[in-house]
C-alpha cells in the first residue's frame, strides 16, 4: 500500500500531458476536419472533442477497465484479449499506430521507472508482436501495480483525449486558452456519471460508432494538410 500523497502524486505524474509518451505529436484527426471546414470554433470544437470523447470512452475505457481487473488477478490472457479488443474497435490505421506507439513507449518509460514482472513480459510481448501493445492497457497494467484505482486510470484515459485535441487545437482552430480551458471543465464535469455508466460493461458492450469521425480519419491518412502524426 502507499499513502495517499504518493498515490495522488503518481496519478498526476502519469496523466499529464507533458509525460513523454508522444501525445503531442497527434491529434485525432483534428486538423482534416479543421480544414474541411467542420471545426471552426469554440462551439465546434468542443461538439468533436465531446464525440471523440465518447468513442474512447465505450471502447479504450472499457477494455481498461477490463485490463486493469486481469492484472490485479494476474490474468494475462484476458489482458491480451482486451488490448485486441481495442485494436478491433480502430477503423482506421492512424488511429491503430497512436494507441500501439504511445503503448510501447509508456511500456518502455514503465520499465525504466520501477521494475513489474508483469509489464516487463507485456514489453517483450509487444516486441515480438505476440499483442499490438495499446496504451489503455499499458495505463491498465501500470496502474494496478503501483497503487493506482481504476477510477485514476478511467480519469486519465478520458482526460488524455480530451487535453490531446485541445491542445492540437489551439495550434490549428482559432480558439483562446481561455476557451479550450472551458471546455475542459466542462467536459470534464460529467467523469463520474460516465464511469458508473460503463465500469460493469464487457467487450460485447464496446462501441465507436461515429462514421464522420472516421471518414476525417481516412481523409487524414491520404491528405497533405497536416500538423500531426493522425
Amino acid at each position: 500500500m502507499i499513502d495517499e500523497i504518493t498515490r495522488m502524486m503518481r496519478f498526476l505524474e502519469f496523466s499529464d500531458s507533458a509525460f513523454p509518451v508522444g501525445t503531442f505529436s497527434f491529434s485525432n484527426g483534428l486538423e482534416s476536419a479543421a480544414f474541411e471546414g467542420i471545426v471552426y470554433d469554440a462551439t465546434t470544437l468542443e461538439q468533436y472533442t465531446y464525440t471523440a470523447l465518447q468513442q474512447t470512452i465505450y471502447s479504450d475505457a472499457i477494455a481498461a477497465l477490463i485490463g486493469f481487473r486481469a492484472a490485479a488477478k494476474r490474468d494475462y490472457p484476458l489482458i491480451r484479449k482486451a488490448d485486441q479488443q481495442i485494436i478491433l474497435c480502430k477503423m482506421n490505421a492512424e488511429a491503430r499506430l497512436m494507441l500501439t506507439r504511445m503503448g510501447k513507449k509508456m511500456a518502455e518509460i514503465s520499465s525504466q521507472i520501477t521494475y513489474d514482472p508483469l509489464m516487463e513480459k507485456w514489453l517483450a510481448d509487444i516486441r515480438q508482436q505476440l499483442t499490438p501493445g495499446t496504451y489503455p492497457i499499458a495505463q491498465a497494467i501500470f496502474f494496478q501495480q503501483n497503487g493506482l484505482g481504476e477510477k485514476e486510470l478511467f480519469a486519465t484515459i478520458a482526460y488524455g483525449i480530451i487535453n490531446m485535441i485541445l491542445n492540437a487545437a489551439l495550434r490549428c482552430i482559432k480558439v483562446s486558452h481561455y476557451e479550450t480551458q472551458h471546455i475542459l471543465y466542462r467536459l470534464c464535469s460529467t467523469a463520474h456519471v460516465d464511469y458508473e455508466t460503463i465500469k460493469d460493461m464487457t467487450f460485447d458492450d464496446m462501441r465507436v460508432f461515429a462514421p464522420e469521425m472516421d471518414i476525417l480519419a481516412a481523409i487524414h491518412e491520404k491528405g497533405k494538410m497536416r500538423m500531426f502524426m493522425n
